[in-house]
């Protein structure tokens, strides 16, 4: 078989009016070959003869079970079927196969209309970020984009915990300035799985008066449009850029964010900013008492006088040991109060186990723990033996008792006082 600048260049010359013969006699390729090559209209393919092979015997075994059961995984199958062939080869002939057994799933060209959803992911920048204890970490990003705007918003947080999935998800909400009647997630662990969620997203939605609709697997369109911002942000956000902190990082996303905001959108033919107003007005508002949100404990502060906030230890006050405090956490900030009184306040760690001491908290423990191991006094063993005698005539009725009664009772004689028979004593 001739290649194909072979075959270009019989055609070529055979246009130019060259002999056949000559063309190739010139080439050293036979006349049938250069005929060949004038008549064909497509350039020349080798192509293999199809022919039996050894799974062309299990075909028909095979497709009956996937007919059944199109998921079902190939070593399955091939068990079945009786294959002891290689398995590598039998994998390959069922993926050619699947498609043809399997359910098709057609998916519908959405509309958005304004304020009805916002759709929620998180997105996870390929650039390890520094932290305290000079590790470097992945860190997800949660971002917010109204349906029907395309508006973007976001913010970098800690952990995936449903703390701080709720805490970044009202800070974003307030700078979105309302609040989207449908949050559309993905089946993540943080907010929950299967047909429930997780603990204390129902009073969150709640006190926004809004609907968190979590997503069925296998159903990446209804969330396409806050998929399709990831990687606009890794190809856009991202190259060129380093990052000291997860401040630094969330101070130039949202300087980004305000410019990117502003750039017209193939999809909708404008702004997001243009369309913000419309689909705020659709939205409600938010809610006059903010939720609850963070991480909230209440503990009996333990001798060592530290709180455990996510995998890190806070230092309190200690001359609250052995007393309940409440431990309250944002993104930034680690509060400790004892009956509405501050007894520690620090900046919130993204590392992890960590031990966070205020200087403080050191000294007035060893403050605290002289005073202890200081000698008490001997108790003096006359201290609180003296009684008055009064005591026990009361507590005999004889005052204001028995006495007062028999004096009252004449039981005492009117006569002479002292002496006997009626003569004064000298």
């Amino acid at each position: 078989m001739i290649s194909v600048e072979d075959w270009a260049l019989i055609r070529r010359l055979v246009a130019d009016g060259v002999p056949q013969r000559q063309v190739a006699r010139d080439l050293g390729v036979g006349r049938s070959t250069v005929a060949r090559a004038v008549a064909s209209d497509a350039p020349p393919k080798y192509e293999r003869p199809a022919v039996p092979t050894s799974f062309a015997a299990f075909e028909p075994a095979v497709r009956q079970l996937l007919a059944k059961t199109p998921d079902m995984p190939a070593t399955v199958i091939a068990e079945r079927v009786g294959w002891t062939g290689s398995i590598t080869w039998f994998r390959d002939n069922v993926r050619q196969l699947r498609p043809d057994h399997r359910q098709v799933d057609p998916s519908d060209r959405l509309t958005w209309l304004p304020g009805d959803a916002a759709q929620c992911d998180l997105w996870f920048p390929p650039k390890k970020i520094p932290l305290e204890d000079g590790t470097t970490k992945l860190l997800p990003v949660m971002v917010i984009t109204a349906a029907h705007s395309r508006f973007m918003v976001g913010r970098m947080i800690p952990t995936r915990h449903t703390e701080d999935l709720l805490l970044a998800m009202w800070m974003l909400l307030q700078l979105l300035g309302r609040v989207p009647r449908r949050l559309i997630w993905d089946n993540e662990s943080g907010i929950g799985r299967g047909k429930r969620h997780a603990d204390g997203v129902g009073a969150f939605t709640g006190t926004l008066a809004t609907t968190l609709q979590r997503l069925k697997p296998y159903d990446p369109e209804s969330k396409g449009i806050v998929e399709r911002r990831n990687g606009f942000f890794e190809t856009s956000f991202m190259p060129g850029r380093d990052f000291t902190s997860p401040a630094d990082f969330n101070a130039q996303f949202a300087d980004w964010l305000t410019k990117a905001n502003t750039r017209i959108v193939r999809t909708i033919k404008t702004r997001p900013v243009d369309l913000l107003n419309a689909d705020r007005a659709a939205m409600l508002p938010l809610p006059p008492v903010p939720p609850t949100v963070g991480w909230i404990n209440r503990v009996r502060l333990g001798r060592d006088y530290y709180v455990r906030v996510d995998s890190n230890d806070y230092s309190v006050d200690p001359a609250v040991i052995g007393r309940f405090v409440d431990v309250h956490a944002d993104l930034t900030r680690v509060e400790v109060r004892h009956e509405a009184r501050l007894v520690a306040a620090h900046d919130r760690v993204w590392a992890r186990g960590m031990t966070i001491t205020d200087p403080a908290h050191i000294a007035a423990a060893k403050v605290l723990r002289e005073q202890y191991q200081q000698p008490r006094p001997a108790p003096d063993p006359d201290d609180g033996l003296v009684r008055d005698l009064a005591d026990y005539d009361r507590a005999f009725g004889l005052i204001n008792g028995g006495l007062t009664n028999a004096l009252s009772d004449g039981g005492v004689s009117d006569g002479p006082a002292d002496g006997v028979d009626g003569e004064e004593v000298a």
